[in-house]
């Protein structure tokens, strides 16, 4: 194997080390909100009728920041948004045909604005010690001269 293909696989092994947690805990994240979006049962966190909108939007919010850590070798893009934001849609129309839940248009909306905030928090994610390697730039391969 040549020094190319060790380094390789290297950065392969520790990426796979790095993302492995935000990778698990992006799957129990889904599960949750889907099993808490399909109960019959109220988990309200934030007592009000507006509470509903601020749960969904910081549970969108999270969730953008999970997959983009589980997925660092793509920049926050339209492609992260629309998958979370098609599962949101799944959500919302098992939520339809379900006899104890309701579509809503409000809900998809806070679930889109979550989305949308994470972009925006990215220059203050940025700066938390320990998640910075996120955004560090790999050195190109050394090419051995001839």
């Amino acid at each position: 194997m040549n020094r190319v293909s060790e380094l390789s696989e290297v950065l392969r092994q520790s990426d796979f080390q790095l993302t492995r947690p935000f990778r698990i805990t992006l799957t129990l994240a889904l599960l949750t909100i889907t099993f808490l979006a399909t109960t019959p049962l109220d988990y309200s966190v934030v007592p009000s009728d507006f509470g509903d909108k601020v749960e969904h939007l910081a549970a969108f919010l999270v969730l953008a920041f999970l997959a983009d850590f589980a997925f660092p070798h793509s920049p926050w893009n339209s492609k992260k948004f629309l998958l979370l934001l098609g599962y949101g849609l799944l959500l919302e129309m098992l939520q339809g045909i379900i006899p104890f839940r309701y579509f809503s248009v409000w809900d998809l909306a806070a679930d889109a604005i979550g989305l949308l905030i994470y972009p925006l928090s990215l220059p203050i994610i940025k700066k938390v010690p320990g998640l910075t390697s996120r955004w560090a730039e790999q050195a190109p391969p050394h090419r051995e001269s001839k």
